[in-house]
């Protein structure tokens, strides 16, 4: 039997690392008895993001508008709902947003042409995502603001300077030995 021919390149409305990660069961899990659970394969189930409309856009500068995003991204088709991350508890823009198009071609289109490419200074990431629910525009981390920016230890002008975490390690070491470093 010949070898399958495999693509050089991968497609773009295939599932997210994060998105399989998330809905991947456990090896180990002694909840589901029969063999026939853990023998299934990702191909085997329906793939939730063949006909996706929304799309997720991170790594977005704290202080890019709705309007930015709006110009931006209208350019791949009309969009129907533009929703912001926001900070859980400062209710301020946190990086991220979710982009709806009223069709899955747009989408596509604009993961093609719009994802990686700079807006504010920054590279932005679009990835397909199964839909907007409410709750999912609040960012996840201790602080409220995204997990990834509690702990990042560089200083990020585009994203509020220090991880929120190095930051109160910061102004504990000022306080212990002064200023003057």
């Amino acid at each position: 039997m010949p070898e399958p021919v495999r693509n050089t390149i991968e497609r773009l409305d295939r599932p997210s690392a994060y998105y399989l990660g998330r809905n991947k069961k456990r090896k180990f899990n002694r909840d589901h008895v029969g063999r026939e659970d853990r023998e299934r394969t990702p191909e085997d189930t329906e793939d939730p993001l063949k006909d996706a409309t929304t799309l997720y856009v991170g790594n977005l500068s704290f202080y890019t508008t709705e309007e930015q995003i709006h110009e931006l991204f209208a350019k791949c088709g009309e969009i129907k709902r533009l929703v912001m991350g926001l900070d859980r508890f400062n209710k301020t823009p946190c990086g991220f947003c979710f982009v709806e198009y009223y069709n899955h071609q747009d989408a596509l289109d604009c993961m093609k042409y719009i994802g990686g490419t700079k807006l504010d200074e920054r590279i932005i990431r679009t990835d397909l995502d199964p839909g907007f629910q409410e709750g999912r525009q609040y960012g996840r981390g201790k602080s409220g603001g995204q997990v990834r920016d509690e702990y990042r230890d560089e200083y990020d002008p585009g994203r509020g300077g220090y991880g929120r975490a190095i930051a109160e390690e910061r102004l504990k070491e000022e306080e212990e030995y002064g200023r003057g470093r």
